[in-house]
């Protein structure tokens, strides 16, 4: 018998891997969700995300995507994994996401050919949006200045693209290397930690998605999660999964205050 057995679960609930069917809807993410949406149906041209490492930014852009009409949107979901990107590899990312079969090597070439698919899926009633994951590494003033390019493209009824910016607070001094873009944020949110009522819920949630509806933790148990983890969702994931894991070593159910203290310990985690 494993720890999934013991715990009756047919999954590892609390992987930090991306996984949206275990995606949790809190009241911060719905109004962000409905935020982001109200910017691209009313073409605004570029809205943010910011929040914490672990607050579900990257889930929360994979929801969007995925709650997009292809019939009625052009979507691309770009993900930043370093800090050494330019602008001219940033635009030919873009082209190709939109799909530009033949990219030019040139910047002009590839602002006009953006500009023609651009007018050409606005004109087939659909709209353009690029959500940018980790946006925060885009640290370069190119290439803030050439996403202000994008949002000079304009039709009859507003901006031809809106961007969608998901990053750390850091995302706050890319945007302030050129002024002008910073100025033209249209809408922002910031996603926080849970409560620890919201935690309970989300660890609730995550178990009975997993294929578990009991209640694994004891009360305290949940209440030090909260503050070891701050209420930040890969936080909460990474100190539950290591609990049931030790506490399955010692045949433990419902797990105890104990176990969390000692899985805290030695993750090296302090209490809020």
């Amino acid at each position: 018998m494993d720890h999934l057995q013991f715990y009756n679960l047919k999954e590892h609930p609390f992987s930090n891997s991306i996984d949206i069917r275990f995606f949790f809807e809190t009241e911060q993410h719905a109004q962000a969700l409905l935020r982001l949406k109200y910017a691209v149906d009313t073409k605004k041209g570029l809205a943010v995300v910011v929040g914490d490492v672990g607050t579900g930014k990257t889930t929360l852009a994979r929801r969007m995507l995925n709650e997009l009409d292809e019939e009625k949107y052009e979507a691309a979901l770009l993900v930043v994994i370093h800090t050494s990107v330019t602008a001219d590899w940033l635009m030919k990312k873009i082209a190709m996401q939109l799909g530009i079969a033949e990219v030019q090597e040139n910047k002009l070439g590839i602002l006009s050919q953006l500009y023609k698919k651009f007018v050409e899926i606005n004109e087939s009633g659909r709209k353009i949006i690029v959500l940018m994951d980790e946006a925060q590494m885009l640290a370069s003033r190119e290439i803030m200045e050439e996403f202000r390019g994008l949002l000079n493209m304009e039709g009859s009824d507003g901006k031809l693209i809106t961007l969608v910016f998901f990053g750390l607070p850091d995302l706050e001094d890319a945007l302030a290397l050129d002024e002008p873009l910073q100025q033209r944020v249209a809408v922002k949110y910031k996603l926080q930690g849970f409560d620890e009522n919201m935690t309970k819920e989300y660890i609730r949630h995550r178990l009975k998605i997993a294929g578990c509806e009991e209640e694994i933790f004891e009360s305290d148990a949940v209440t030090a999660i909260h503050r070891y983890s701050n209420g930040i969702p890969r936080l909460i994931n990474t100190v539950c999964d290591n609990a049931m894991f030790e506490g399955f070593l010692i045949k433990q159910k419902p797990l105890s205050k104990d176990i969390v203290d000692q899985v805290a310990n030695n993750l090296n985690l302090k209490p809020a």
